[in-house]
């Protein structure tokens, strides 16, 4: 499709004024042109002259295909007044944003907005109040209830994300307020971040953090306070369906807010035109290496492009030339995007083989598919063999690759799957291809004296040369008995001669506090709370629950 190229004039600077008198300072680039033209807005948290450098085209280019592009401060950040408070103003000040930009000098009254992050959950909050302006939205890796899925994982305190995300926002606040000694040793705090003091969750510039931050907030508020809500965009599903904007969300495999993403798909494709697309990618950059992989030239998805079409659609009125609705998944080992109509739940189960020696000799547990209902009579292999797992507080385990690890993406976890800490249960080598495609979840059954400990299950496609790469990772808090530990989704095709393990831990630390083993939660937990805890996986009684599809000769 060819594109009508404009001239772009130079920027200009305008403040508007939020409901309570707030001034909000805002970039604008308009194209050359006198035609009224959409307006495309992104609403920053870390100052509008970092605008879209990250991950998009910049405004320039965006506003060469017949757009106005706006690009504010949100409250209390760069040049625009007020206290910054974490998602606490950005339903109304957006909503309020979203008016004043649909009536700019030029504007023909519809609004689309995007930016990932920070400015992609702030796009649904605005969606609070009535938005007719607001005609689409494309947010990229987001949190949908900021507690279950961005300040905490399944119950679990999200320690190394949480404290150097809110590190670096104290930073810019300490900044803003001319604190500069402040500023200065919440930098070199998070150049070095330390999570060996006394109580790893309150680090040693924890007062800092306090003042300029939202991070004791977010560690000590319990997930039934009100306040989750107020900042959720899943509290305001209601107001978001009788706005009902064309929805464009992005993901990646790695990223550490897949969760959110694919929870805001699976609310909203219901009721209004929603596609995902989900990339190999970590949180950023969104690019064809990731990890210690290269997944080619494929996996660089034209991510403006998408937007650009997306939003002539919903703002332009130009007919789409990719469907409205549905989810466009990259499959990690075919190395190409795939198309499907839905996010697809699990199908197939597998069951843990243990011999009682699974974290001693990684080729000891195995993973057996489970035959399907009206087949033979299926005794589980296990028998009554129940797995020792035992945590260490002075060596607990550490994540490798995957979301949680540093560096994130697809690494090498061979050496990881090796420890004594470490269930492995592994298929054997596939006979045909087998297409994993959607969301993977763990029926665990443990036996503890304990009367709380966490699990790190991470799934892995271990290939020809006896690589493990993993794939899809869920982290949990749980009690003894029976539970169902979410993971996140994939997809991947795995080739014969290939095979799937699944790898649990007791710990994924520093990504998360080591549980004590007490009871009491871990956040709060010091090192001298910290026992040895000692869990029996109950294989008979625990599967793994995945999407497996037919897959078509390619």
């Amino acid at each position: 499709m060819t594109r009508t190229r404009h001239t772009v004039l130079p920027p200009q600077t305008a403040t508007m004024r939020a409901r309570d008198g707030m001034a909000l300072v805002a970039d604008i680039w308009r194209p050359d042109t006198d035609v009224a033209c959409p307006v495309l807005l992104m609403r920053q948290a870390y100052g509008r002259a970092i605008g879209t450098s990250l991950c998009y085209a910049p405004p320039e280019w965006y506003a060469a295909h017949g757009y106005i592009v706006v690009i504010q401060d949100v409250r209390g950040r760069g040049d625009s007044e007020g206290a910054f408070e974490l998602f606490e103003h950005e339903a109304a000040d957006g909503a309020d944003t979203v008016r004043w930009a649909a009536g700019l000098p030029g504007a023909n009254g519809r609004v689309g907005m995007f930016g990932f992050s920070f400015q992609g959950t702030n796009q649904l909050l605005a969606l609070a109040e009535k938005l007719p302006e607001l005609r689409a939205i494309a947010p990229a890796m987001i949190g949908w209830d900021l507690y279950s899925d961005w300040a905490y994982e399944n119950g679990a305190f999200a320690l190394r994300a949480n404290l150097g995300w809110a590190t670096q926002l104290a930073a810019e606040t300490a900044r803003l307020a001319g604190d500069h000694d402040a500023q200065a040793a919440l930098f070199a705090a998070s150049r070095a971040l330390g999570f060996s003091g006394p109580r790893p969750a309150f680090p040693a510039h924890d007062t800092l953090l306090a003042r300029y931050s939202h991070y004791a907030r977010w560690r000590d508020t319990p997930a039934d306070d009100p306040y989750w809500a107020a900042i959720s965009p899943a509290a305001h599903l209601d107001a978001i369906i009788a706005n009902a904007p064309a929805v464009l969300l992005i993901g990646g495999w790695y990223d550490s807010h897949l969760t959110g993403t694919l929870a805001a798909y699976r609310a909203l494709a219901p009721h209004m035109p929603t596609r995902l697309a989900v990339g190999p990618w970590t949180h950023f950059p969104w690019d064809r290496r990731v990890g210690a992989l290269d997944f080619g030239a494929a996996a660089m998805m034209p991510v403006d492009h998408a937007q650009l079409a997306f939003f002539d659609r919903w703002l332009k009125d130009t007919p789409g030339t990719t469907p409205e609705r549905g989810v466009h998944l990259f499959d990690m080992g075919a190395k190409l995007w795939r198309d499907l109509e839905t996010l697809p739940d699990p199908t197939t189960s597998l069951c843990l083989d243990g011999r009682g020696r699974s974290a001693i000799d990684s080729r000891d547990g195995r993973l057996v598919f489970v035959p399907l209902a009206g087949d033979v009579v299926f005794d589980p292999p296990a028998g009554d063999i129940a797995e020792r797992l035992t945590l260490d507080p002075w060596r607990p385990a550490t994540p490798v690759g995957g979301t949680f690890g540093v560096p994130a993406g697809p690494i090498d976890r061979a050496a990881s799957d090796a420890r004594s800490d470490v269930l492995t249960f592994t298929t054997d080598p596939l006979t045909t291809p087998l297409l994993l495609a959607g969301a993977i979840t763990i029926d665990i059954a443990v036996d503890s004296a304990a009367p709380s400990f966490d699990l790190h299950a991470v799934l892995s496609r271990i290939d020809a040369t006896g690589a493990v790469w993993p794939l899809a990772e869920g982290f949990a808090t749980l009690a003894p008995g029976s539970a169902t530990l979410p993971m996140r989704a994939t997809c991947c095709r795995l080739e014969t001669g290939e095979a799937l393990r699944l790898s649990i831990s007791p710990a994924a630390f520093p990504a998360f506090t080591v549980n004590p083993g007490t009871g009491q939660p871990p956040w709060t937990a010091s090192l001298a709370d910290q026992r040895v805890t000692v869990l029996h996986v109950r294989c008979r009684d625990s599967r793994l629950n995945l999407p497996i599809h037919p897959v078509a000769q390619e």
